[in-house]
């Protein structure tokens, strides 16, 4: 079982992340990968200039290591990965990819989707958009919560 797991500061490229993702796989039946995007309208319809992830060395990165051994332990999956931005992002840009591999789709769907809802809100960033109004900051929202809340019976 192998866990790449990184925090990437400059642009992520989903695609290449894939192709060495799937490099050299021959014995899984599925691999399920998501590719989260910078949007550049915000939920209230205001336009979006940039998205800015701030982080903190070594906590931010545990935190998303945290994650994903608590995926591995959770999914009978074969590898995973966790590629998360931070610092400033454009609209259209990659922000995350995450890929599960396991010898069953199901089990990789669930992976990912677990790995997903995690991320969004307990990965340690301090989210803020900047748009023509100014800058604000983003915390997770009710959606995110009943998400990750679905998890929550066995998640450590």
């Amino acid at each position: 079982m192998a866990l790449d797991v990184r925090l990437a500061t400059e642009t992520l490229s989903a695609p290449s992340e894939l192709e060495r993702f799937l490099s050299g796989r021959t014995g899984d039946g599925a691999v399920v990968t998501f590719t989260g995007l910078a949007r550049g309208v915000g939920k209230d319809g205001s336009t979006i200039e940039s998205l800015t992830l701030d982080w903190y060395p070594g906590m931010t990165e545990r935190s998303m290591v945290d994650i994903a051994e608590a995926a591995a332990a959770r999914f009978p999956v074969s590898d995973l990965a966790v590629v998360h931005r931070c610092g400033d992002i454009v609209p259209g840009e990659t922000i995350v990819f995450v890929a599960a591999a396991a010898p069953h789709r199901r089990v990789a769907f669930e992976a990912a989707d677990y790995l997903m809802d995690r991320l969004k809100t307990e990965a340690a960033f301090w989210k803020r958009e900047t748009g023509p109004a100014g800058t604000r900051w983003i915390e997770p929202v009710d959606e995110d919560r009943a998400a990750l809340a679905r998890w929550k019976d066995e998640t450590p």
